[in-house]
């Protein structure tokens, strides 16, 4: 059975990355690692833990309901999210990473970087880019 690795944030561009990594667990049999990366800090307290472990919950149920094998890991440990699915893809030797996209200005790119960019460049894998769907 081969391992995925999906990055998954509370947002259309991590929902998208999480039902089609699914789709995919289930089409190849596959294990899924859900990652979910925060700096930690004052950007991400206490109640942001209790928030993100309440959606992880209802992440889990519904992987189970859909019969998809998986583990769902959050990562509080100051890298970045791109460094975190990285090292997570090396360390479970994933098939491959899927992320999830988003339109940014070139002023947001300048100023954030580009996480998805990292991704793409340094996996030691494959990498799926999925794109969020526009309201």
């Amino acid at each position: 059975m081969g391992t995925i690795v999906v990055g998954y944030v509370p947002k259309p561009e991590g929902h998208a990355a999480l039902r089609r990594a699914a789709e995919e667990a289930r089409l190849r049999d596959a294990r899924l690692v859900v990652v979910n990366s925060h700096r930690g800090g004052r950007e991400f307290d206490r109640d942001d833990a209790v928030h993100s472990e309440e959606e992880l919950g209802r992440i889990r149920a519904q992987l189970d309901e859909a019969g998809v094998a998986h583990e769902i890991r959050q990562l509080v440990r100051g890298m970045d999210p791109a460094d975190d699915l990285i090292n997570v893809a090396e360390e479970v030797s994933a098939e491959f990473i899927v992320i999830g996209l988003r339109r940014r200005s070139p002023v947001g790119k300048l100023i954030l970087g580009s996480n998805a960019q990292r991704v793409l460049l340094d996996a030691p894998c494959p990498v799926l880019a999925v794109k969020a769907e526009e309201d």
